[in-house]
């Protein structure tokens, strides 16, 4: 089945995120996504989809994010821990330079808020979105109802996404079933 209508956004899947010494990290369960993240990046790269990076970035104590009084600093540009984690950081490097391959900054828990994504995916005439990466409950939930909210198709991978704690996982992922209508797959 081709993916001409679909993009993959792989949600922060970063070192602060996902390794052991990140700064904000998923830890284990993050970890454990990499494989089924790069299956999915190419099954979308070889069928004519689109995959697309949104990534937190940010500056430390800035005291105009809201951010800066609930998490310690992560993510900040030109860090080990903005890095890519494990093997999408060769990946994203191999592929940077494609079409329908796209890394953008991002600075609030969505992949919409102040970004120029919903452009993007409306020029392309992408009407599902399927949503991999950390955390769960988090920056993928904020997306995906940004995504709802949008009217867009939403597919999570429940194989490829991770929470900070196992409550706040078992929660997004009934979250996105039932109330955002989302087919959560493995």
């Amino acid at each position: 089945m081709a993916h001409t209508n679909e993009a993959l956004l792989i949600i922060d899947y970063t070192n602060d995120f996902v390794a052991d010494k990140g700064a904000l990290t998923c830890g284990a369960p993050g970890q454990k996504l990499a494989a089924n993240i790069i299956a999915l990046a190419d099954e979308f790269r070889d069928q004519d989809g689109w995959v697309y990076l949104p990534t937190d970035v940010h500056t430390p104590h800035d005291p105009y994010h809201p951010e800066s009084k609930l998490f310690p600093p992560h993510n900040v540009r030109n860090t080990w821990g903005r890095e890519f984690y494990g093997p999408l950081k060769p990946w994203y490097a191999a592929h940077q330079a494609a079409e329908r391959v796209t890394m953008f900054d991002k600075t609030r828990y969505s992949a919409f808020a102040g970004t120029a994504l919903d452009l993007r995916l409306r020029e392309r005439k992408i009407d599902t979105v399927h949503l991999v990466g950390v955390c769960t409950d988090i920056c993928v939930l904020h997306t995906a109802v940004d995504a709802y909210n949008l009217n867009y198709q939403i597919v999570v991978h429940q194989n490829a996404v991770a929470a900070l704690t196992p409550a706040g996982q078992d929660w997004a992922l009934g979250h996105f079933a039932h109330v955002l209508g989302a087919q959560v797959t493995d």
